[in-house]
């Protein structure tokens, strides 16, 4: 065990769940937090070196406030001992992972044909369209984890005031850096795909270049903040 592993925060309730014969997710109880991003960040990387298991462990999966633990061929017996081995471990051991991360600005332009859904998501928040951008772009938010697309970051720290429910019809094409809120969370499109965000803006930067020794522009523990360089109303 680490040695830092007697280092604890308080207590969340942590289950894990066997999911298939090679692979093992914990989920951490809603509401999301930072706090418990972190305790995931840890236990991805401590668990490939728990004595006894680790050497079971073929790859961990940082997911929002979840982890899935991939492994190699195992028996039966062998996947009961790793379930133990990890719920055991997760319910001892509570040592947040502190990422000292880039900051980046991310421009962007919103409404108009950038944000298609910007006046709409302003009128069902009751808010004015600056009114809306204004709370976008004041937070600090922080990198959980990259997904969905290369590059595409999942970001905690949207205010609540701001948290709405996807389209129920997703969009067939939405354009690469398009900034918009799905739920809880809000993000930026590195490529044209479909999507069922709510889409306030588009930035011009680019989340994801293959020729570049680290391709994705943002990674996990990274915090941005959006900047207004247009609205358009």
């Amino acid at each position: 065990m680490p040695a830092d592993a007697n280092h604890t925060t308080h207590h969340t309730a942590a289950t894990w769940q066997l999911c298939s014969e090679r692979c093992l997710t914990l989920f951490l109880p809603k509401p999301v937090t930072l706090e418990q991003q972190q305790l995931c960040w840890y236990w991805a990387e401590a668990i490939p070196t728990l004595a006894g298991v680790g050497q079971w462990v073929a790859e961990t999966v940082v997911g929002m406030n979840t982890l899935s633990i991939y492994t190699h061929a195992l028996s039966t017996a062998e996947l009961r001992q790793l379930h133990h081995a990890l719920q055991d471990f997760t319910d001892h051991t509570r040592t947040p992972k502190q990422i000292d991360g880039q900051h980046i600005k991310i421009p962007v332009r919103y409404g108009g044909e950038y944000g298609p859904d910007l006046a709409a998501a302003a009128a069902l928040k009751n808010l004015s369209i600056d009114e809306l951008v204004a709370q976008h772009t004041q937070p600090i938010y922080t990198v959980y984890f990259i997904g969905f697309q290369p590059g595409f970051p999942y970001l905690g720290g949207l205010p609540a005031t701001l948290h709405m429910a996807r389209h129920a019809t997703p969009r067939k094409q939405v354009p690469a850096g398009s900034v918009g809120i799905g739920g809880e969370q809000t993000g930026i499109y590195p490529f044209a795909s479909p999507g069922g965000w709510q889409l306030l803006g588009r930035t011009d930067l680019p989340l994801f270049d293959i020729t570049k020794p680290q391709p994705t522009l943002l990674k996990a523990g990274d915090t941005l903040q959006f900047v207004a360089v247009e609205v358009i109303e």
